[in-house]
């Protein structure tokens, strides 16, 4: 996230938000504040919403905004009934309602197609909560409020001025993101590399550059499928909350936990790579929440090819190629470099030597032939050098 820039005759100097990640260490009482905290946060999400939600659909005009809601805490906390809101930090309950009045904002400006009206919170569902105090760092322990000192994994030094900690409970533990604010000064002209590369994203080929680079995709789900069925077969046939069915869906959120590690991995090493040797990287400009949507239709008007298009939406989301994105654009910013999404339509059906469209120039899947000049090669990579022109276009016109 970038706050501001200034032009310096050395470069640009940029404030930045950055988010440094750890593992927590805490204590068994640490642990039962931090369940409480988040399990808190969760019921003051659920009751605001449920409050505006009915007001919205009865006295729209009553609609209770961040300011209104945040009042209720303190009632609700010298209630009996919700008197346990006393033991959890105060900071993190009114960041849960900022949190929820920024998803009703989102949803009436319709920030997004898909934007969707905010939804009720499950318990062990995305538990988390906000600190967003500069708590205190000290060697390899945190401050947090109620909590005291907190033990962590520390793998860095945490560089900048702390704005907020997030805790976040995942399969293996306890976890917090510290964000910081840090001045970066960033110069074009010293960066490493001076090459530039297209990037086109598929399905048989993970990507495929403009150089001729093939990047293999890993598949992850799709390997790990048959044996994530059979352990929802299990699931299915045991009794449910008994303790056989409790191991058995700790064992399925492992399976999912152990797909989305290993496909961030493969992503991190991937743009890691290629940020690093490359000063210029344009790809396409994809609308993927479009691309993915279910065919299936309505009763009135039923889709066609469903099986085929919920098979091709699985491979498309088993890429990660929005995760793709995001991890290059930062890492093309610290590093100096600069990514450019273009247009990705034509992309494939034009010669990259005179320029003519058409579809038929793509005789296969894997295969490129030009009807017009005869230019022939693998259809990815042409499509890859496209998309590398139409950057270079784009930059050219700045």
């Amino acid at each position: 996230m970038i706050l501001t820039k200034e032009l310096t005759p050395q470069g640009t100097v940029c404030t930045v938000r950055k988010a440094y990640k750890y593992k927590l260490r805490p204590t068994e009482e640490q642990a039962v504040l931090f369940a409480k905290t988040a399990g808190c946060c969760r019921l003051v999400w659920n009751k605001v919403l449920g409050i505006n939600k009915d007001l919205l659909n009865y006295k729209p005009e009553l609609f209770k905004n961040y300011n209104q809601t945040a009042k209720f805490l303190p009632t609700w906390k010298s209630s009996v009934d919700f008197s346990f809101l006393r033991e959890v930090p105060s900071q993190a309950l009114q960041q849960k309602l900022k949190d929820l009045q920024r998803a009703f904002d989102n949803f009436f400006r319709k920030v997004q197609d898909d934007t969707g009206f905010p939804n009720f919170k499950k318990k062990g569902v995305n538990d988390s909560f906000r600190i967003p105090n500069a708590c205190p760092v000290d060697g390899n322990r945190i401050k947090l409020p109620k909590a005291g000192w907190v033990r962590f994994f520390k793998s860095r030094e945490v560089e900048g001025e702390i704005k907020n900690v997030t805790v976040t409970r995942q399969l293996t533990g306890w976890f917090m993101s510290i964000q910081v604010e840090q001045q970066v000064e960033l110069n074009l002209n010293l960066y490493p590399s001076t090459t530039a590369i297209g990037i086109d994203v598929g399905i048989c080929n993970f990507a495929t550059t403009s150089d001729g680079e093939v990047i293999e995709p890993i598949n992850i789900f799709r390997n790990t499928q048959k044996k994530l069925a059979k352990a929802q077969r299990h699931l299915k046939r045991k009794v449910k909350f008994s303790s056989n069915w409790k191991k058995e869906q700790r064992k399925i959120s492992k399976i999912h936990h152990d797909i989305a590690n290993i496909r961030k991995d493969f992503l991190h090493k991937t743009s890691t790579r290629l940020s690093k040797n490359h000063a210029l990287i344009v790809i396409e400009d994809l609308q993927i929440s479009n691309m993915t949507k279910s065919a299936k239709g309505t009763l009135e008007n039923p889709g066609k090819n469903v099986s085929a298009k919920s098979g091709l939406n699985k491979s498309i989301l088993d890429q990660g190629w929005g995760m793709f994105r995001q991890f290059l654009e930062y890492k093309q910013f610290w590093n100096g470099g600069l990514l450019v999404a273009v247009n990705p339509q034509y992309t494939s059906q034009t010669c990259p030597e005179c320029s003519f469209v058409s579809k038929d120039n793509r005789k296969t899947q894997s295969k490129f032939k030009c009807l017009k000049c005869g230019h022939a090669g693998n259809a990815d990579v042409v499509a890859a050098r496209n998309i590398l022109a139409a950057g270079q276009s784009v930059l050219a016109c700045r």
